[in-house]
């Protein structure tokens, strides 16, 4: 079996960026530096990889790179975003996991806990990998990265110079099912589910909007508001006679869910 090695002296728990940082993160791929472009670039092509607007790239062409970066946004808007619930969930479960094992066990156990895909045989972690190939880390360190669209196995960095990190696959039945309008009203009850779609709906509905919108007493519709006002989800405010209710952002998010 294809070895990789590494030589821990300590490793970091395993990290994961959020949607806000998406585009923090496509501005440093944009600033790359000229010749960090040329050699990932020349990387490439000698496996055989035939790069979009390489000779541009490479050379740190601005339209290339606006292109670039206008693309990135498009592939994260049609592809990535639609699956950041799930990704969220399964990183946030494996990044739990690893936590535990190295709070628990320390390095040792947290290595272990990489099994199968990783086998820890001090002082060399060996993993499945494509290629035969040795990684010393030289007292650096090493970052372990959880990945939803890693597959099958781990992969490494191809520039031995580089921050040495590991980035594994995580458990995608970690992450939860597509909620729904069913789930939701299970959730938090019928009257408090369909007064928050109303509440999102609607340009600051009035207590009686709402009432007549769901088909419920205006007791019962204050009594409900209330409760969602406690827990984040409706924003109330007196307008002369009137209350009028809105949905709170954390309460918008929990019906985009759905």
């Amino acid at each position: 079996m294809p070895r990789a090695a590494y030589f821990p002296d300590f490793l970091t728990p395993p990290v994961d960026d959020g949607p806000d940082d998406l585009r923090s993160g496509i501005d440093r791929v944009l600033a790359t530096p000229k010749h960090r472009l040329r050699h990932e670039l020349a990387l490439l092509s000698a496996s055989g990889g035939r790069p979009w607007a390489g000779t541009e790239l490479a050379r740190g062409d601005l339209t290339a790179l606006t292109a670039l970066g206008r693309n990135l946004h498009t592939y994260h808007r049609e592809f990535i975003a639609p699956l950041w619930n799930h990704i969220g969930a399964a990183t946030t479960a494996d990044t739990a996991l690893r936590t535990h094992a190295l709070v628990d066990g320390g390095t040792r156990a947290l290595l272990e806990s990489l099994r199968p895909m990783a086998m820890w045989e001090p002082p060399v972690l060996s993993v499945s990998y494509p290629v035969e190939r040795d990684l010393h880390l030289d007292g650096r360190g090493l970052l372990l990265v959880p990945s939803y669209f890693c597959w099958r196995q781990p992969i490494t960095l191809a520039d031995d110079g580089l921050r040495p990190v590991l980035i594994h696959p995580v458990d995608r039945t970690a992450a939860p099912p597509d909620a729904s309008p069913a789930s939701l009203a299970r959730l938090l009850g019928p009257a408090r589910a369909a007064l928050l779609y109303e509440a999102a709906a609607r340009i600051c509905g009035t207590t009686s909007e709402l009432a007549d919108a769901t088909g419920l007493s205006l007791p019962s519709v204050s009594q409900q508001l209330a409760v969602l006002r406690e827990g984040g989800l409706v924003a109330s405010r007196r307008d002369g006679r009137r209350v009028r209710h809105t949905a709170t952002p954390l309460g918008r998010r929990l019906l985009d869910g759905c």
